[in-house]
């Protein structure tokens, strides 16, 4: 009996060893990663009781729209979204509330997903929500929307994919950077936020815990999402593996939004449009060209929207011009052909329609370079600029496949951007994870 108490003990003392010398060894950012990923672990093994296991996460759906989606680890009946206006013309100061049922969708035993949607919002200047599921609520989360002539500041990040302490520390710079009472009023990702679509411990180790573990900014900054390659199945049917992101997308009328394919999360299309502030945002789909995204993205372009907005941008993961990759993926795997209607076919309407900004991920470091819209132009101010953000975890691309002779900065390390619309002006501040600027400019219309 004493040997085995004896034992007992000398493996708790080896445990609190182990666990002294991690502290001691690993920074916060890596011992939150591996705690993340081990709590994960005992929740797939039906080890905590039924609790919400991933709290909302909301993405933006066009100007007037929002999207919930929030996971319990059990099936919660009657799980249901609680939403109301402030700033609404007629309603005083605050509006009357709304109750949605959410949508369910088993993804295994020990993941139950549910959505809602938020709206229309109108000319609210914020919107309160919460989610209830197992008979209680989650707090009470805010969404600001800012008008026209007001700041309106958009975190631009992308390729986190599979660097879940690089990202931690990155989003630790990025805390810094906003403070610790304020929040970016938006969040653009550019793309791939988990490694592998289908490995469900991926979205929790990637994307959703290391945006929790810094201060939730996924509840109350809604996510343009342009998806990457690693980000959903490109067959876009029902049931696909993209359980997180399969938002609607394309609907933008209202009367879309009963759908069934919106309602039960079969409806696959990332391309559409939105605004921030006196921005106008086209948010392309790179992975899945179709003559219907073509079609819509000439139609966008040369609206009345797009064209009278003060500034003009374009969001879509795989740049036009890619200079660092694998020299032998590159040329050997056809990896550069990946996307390629980005730079032979949309690129050219950009130009032509007056893009200001692209934005880009995928490659996986720092460029931006500003070039003029018509090489042929005497006009010094008829430029687009194009921007590659794809430092936000992943591992770094370093090795050179192409000079396209274009970009007039490149950083190869980990960064986030800050994207400031501010009425008639738009500035653009890149930092690296210890938050010092690397690079910065501005357009004043």
């Amino acid at each position: 009996m004493r040997y085995y108490f004896r034992r007992w003990l000398l493996l708790i003392a080896a445990q609190l060893f182990v666990v002294c010398t991690l502290y001691l060894v690993l920074e916060d950012s890596q011992i939150r990663t591996l705690l993340s990923t081990f709590v994960d672990w005992l929740e797939d093994r039906g080890v905590y009781m039924c609790h919400i296991r991933k709290l909302p996460m909301v993405f933006e759906h066009g100007p007037e729209h929002y999207y919930v989606v929030w996971e319990t680890s059990c099936s919660a009946n009657g799980s249901s979204l609680e939403w109301w206006l402030d700033g609404a013309p007629g309603n005083g100061s605050s509006s009357l509330r709304h109750f949605v049922q959410a949508q369910y969708k088993m993804i295994d035993k020990s993941r139950h997903r549910y959505s809602a949607i938020i709206g229309p919002a109108g000319h609210a200047t914020k919107v309160h929500y919460a989610s209830n599921s197992l008979g209680k609520s989650t707090p009470l989360y805010s969404i600001a929307r800012r008008n026209e002539t007001e700041l309106t500041r958009v975190l631009v990040v992308a390729d986190n994919q599979n660097g879940p302490t690089e990202f931690r520390r990155v989003l630790a710079s990025i805390q810094s950077h906003y403070g610790s009472n304020s929040v970016p009023d938006a969040i653009l990702h550019v793309g791939d936020v988990v490694r592998k679509v289908d490995k469900l411990s991926h979205w929790h180790s990637q994307f959703f815990s290391p945006l929790e573990d810094a201060g939730g900014y996924q509840h109350g900054s809604p996510i343009l999402f342009a998806p990457g390659n690693h980000d959903h199945d490109s067959e876009r049917v029902p049931g696909n593996s993209n359980v997180y992101t399969d938002m609607y997308h394309g609907i933008l009328t209202t009367d879309g939004l009963g759908d069934p394919e919106v309602t039960n999360g079969t409806y696959h299309r990332f391309y559409h449009t939105t605004s921030l502030g006196s921005a106008r945002v086209i948010v392309l789909d790179s992975e899945c060209p179709s003559t219907e995204q073509s079609e819509f993205l000439e139609r966008e372009l040369q609206s009345a929207a797009f064209q009278s907005a003060r500034f003009r941008i374009v969001a879509v993961h795989i740049p036009p011009y890619i200079e660092f990759w694998n020299p032998d993926a590159w040329n050997k795997k056809g990896e550069k052909h990946w996307g390629e209607q980005v730079r032979l076919e949309y690129d050219a309407l950009f130009r032509r329609h007056n893009v200001d900004l692209v934005i880009s991920g995928h490659q996986h470091n720092y460029q931006r370079g500003t070039v003029q819209r018509n090489p042929q132009s005497a006009d010094p101010t008829d430029t687009i600029t194009y921007a590659i953000v794809g430092g936000a975890g992943g591992d770094l691309d370093l090795e050179r496949a192409e000079n396209r002779n274009m970009y007039n900065v490149t950083y190869l390390g980990h960064h986030f951007v800050s994207l400031e619309v501010d009425g008639q002006q738009l500035r653009w501040i890149a930092k690296n994870k210890a938050g010092s600027i690397i690079d910065q400019f501005s357009i004043v219309r």
